[in-house]
């Protein structure tokens, strides 16, 4: 690949769509993961009953926390593929490393 300004072959991809989709796919699945922390809290410590009141903590807290992973890593995904969409129609996808230009191909 070459760049239509300068016509250098340091060409690299920016992939800014992606990374900001990933960022705020992540931060928005795990805030909803963490508003249905609860119901995963409750669904840990019922399963913790068995080990008595150390085990309701350990499982609500363990619930809690795997609902708010799973919400950030479907979040971090969505946004990513969305991200991908926005490269390739809005964003200029590629940068020069020699002359800074960026562009579409």
């Amino acid at each position: 690949m070459v760049c239509p300004f300068c016509g250098s072959g340091r060409v690299t991809t920016r992939q800014f769509g992606k990374r900001l989709g990933c960022t705020v796919g992540g931060v928005a699945g795990a805030l909803s993961g963490a508003s249905a922390a609860l119901s995963c809290g409750e669904i840990g410590a019922c399963a913790g009953v068995l080990a008595g009141p150390a085990g309701i903590a350990i499982g609500g807290v363990a619930g809690a926390l795997l609902g708010g992973l799973a919400g950030a890593a479907v979040g971090c995904m969505a946004g990513e593929e969305s991200g991908e969409v926005f490269d390739g129609r809005v964003f200029h996808t590629h940068s020069c490393e020699e002359c800074g230009h960026s562009f579409t191909l």
